[in-house]
């Protein structure tokens, strides 16, 4: 009876984790962000941590595991060697944003699916980690109005449109095995893949009969890329170690086929836009490449077992070097850093369920690759969240909701920038198991 129930229970496991992953395909196909900045480089980048590390201001590639639990830390493969338990993580995310120029301001809402992660031990000392979730996000929608003609009789009102949408998602394969008692090494295979998709229309407002202009440049790239990482522990104590870690992705070239159009369209009287009349040209180089940058992580950990963790990360990335058909995108370098910890009151409180919350809190600040008006576009966010134990029926099994905020703006309303504000709300289910076990007896 065990033996059949252990099978059910198994095949229910498989069947919601492949439908999980099904929809996380078609999730990240959407537009998930409103924000005049992605419409540099290849959008809003979103960093490959969970919502536990984001809580903590984003500290990962020192960060080993801080309690009983495993937690997957793609940003540094060398942690997985320490994943002795099956672990899915799959998550959620949702940002308000509100953007302010001098005389004007606008908010929005955005949500969807933010990862599926997967993590299965493979000895004792190694394990292999598969998932899905966004690399960078790409949504934007502004205008600009101005008046042309050189007389009071033959002056029109124009505005130029700029849109875009898309995004790239990053597919993952990653291993990563402990080498003796205090190093451990790891690697991910990425495969990046999504369409960036920009469009500059110029439309005359006060003639319903004039003639306007769509010109829409299209990116569908693919292809992989490689991270890598180690992690070197010290013990200070029977349950106080200090981690160091490092971590990198490779400077790769990815496949970018680019297809770019204009075209021709007029509106009705109401302002409705009709059917394109015409396309006045039409190109594509289907065997372009985009090259990515070189980007390096440094990071620190210091945490007692089961009780609290701080740690801080340091990272650059040369996006100067970043081109597409070997031309420059005049994108700036970028660095970065990361402070943050958590705390557990007490972990193995029978009575008090607050004592076994882990609470966390951190900061961030990225001086971001966009430069405007001889200015640098720079970010910061501080971040809170906690960690949230859920009932387990079974003594193999562990269950934890993670929850985390980050509260930030970037850029500031000066020298004709916008600021943006944002809160991005973080949700993710985190669940330990043992699934290949073999029961002896019936």
């Amino acid at each position: 009876m065990k033996l059949l129930q252990y099978k059910m229970n198994n095949k229910i496991k498989y069947a919601c984790v492949a439908f999980l992953l099904m929809v996380s395909f078609g999730t990240y196909a959407q537009t998930t962000v409103q924000s005049p900045y992605s419409k540099f480089g290849l959008g809003n980048l979103r960093g490959s941590v969970l919502p536990h590390q984001r809580a903590m201001g984003g500290i990962s590639t020192g960060v080993f595991r801080s309690s009983y639990i495993s937690n997957i830390n793609m940003q540094n493969p060398a942690s997985y060697a320490g994943i002795n338990l099956t672990t899915l993580d799959i998550g959620v995310s949702g940002s308000l944003t509100s953007l302010r120029t001098s005389n004007l301001s606008e908010s929005s809402f955005n949500s969807s699916l933010s990862h599926v992660a997967m993590a299965f031990p493979v000895t004792t000392k190694s394990a292999v980690s598969i998932g899905i979730l966004p690399y960078s996000d790409l949504g934007y929608d502004f205008k600009n109005t101005t008046t042309i003609g050189n007389s009071t009789d033959n002056t029109k009102t124009v505005d130029y449109i700029y849109n875009g949408e898309g995004g790239l998602s990053k597919a993952y394969l990653g291993y990563g095995i402990q080498l003796g008692d205090h190093f451990r090494i790891g690697a991910n295979a990425e495969y990046l893949f999504g369409n960036l998709i920009q469009s500059r229309s110029t439309e005359i407002t006060d003639d319903a009969g004039a003639v306007n202009s769509r010109n829409q440049i299209k990116n569908s790239v693919y292809g992989f890329n490689y991270s890598y990482g180690i992690q070197y522990d010290f013990r200070l104590g029977s349950k106080t170690s200090l981690v160091l870690g490092y971590s990198g992705s490779s400077s790769s070239k990815l496949k970018s086929e680019r297809s770019q159009y204009t075209t021709i369209y007029y509106k009705d009287s109401q302002g409705n836009e009709l059917a394109a009349a015409d396309t006045l040209d039409f190109s594509e180089n289907p065997k372009a490449s985009l090259k990515l940058p070189l980007i390096h992580n440094f990071g620190f950990s210091l945490q007692k077992e089961n009780k609290w963790l701080i740690g801080a990360d340091y990272r650059t990335g040369k996006w100067s070097k970043m081109a597409i058909d070997n031309v420059n995108q005049n994108l700036q370098d970028t660095y970065g850093f990361s402070v943050g910890g958590q705390f557990t009151p007490d972990i193995t409180a029978i009575n008090g369920y607050f004592k076994r919350v882990d609470y966390r809190l951190g900061f961030t600040y990225d001086k971001t690759y966009i430069q405007m008006n001889n200015q640098d576009v720079k970010q910061t966010a501080i971040t809170v969240g906690l960690g949230l134990p859920l009932s387990s029926y079974a003594r193999s099994s562990f269950y934890k909701m993670n929850l985390s905020a980050e509260i930030g703006r970037r850029g500031k309303v000066t020298n004709g920038l916008i600021q943006e504000r944002y809160v991005n709300f973080h949700l993710g289910f985190m669940l330990n198991d043992k699934w290949f076990q073999r029961f002896r007896f019936d």
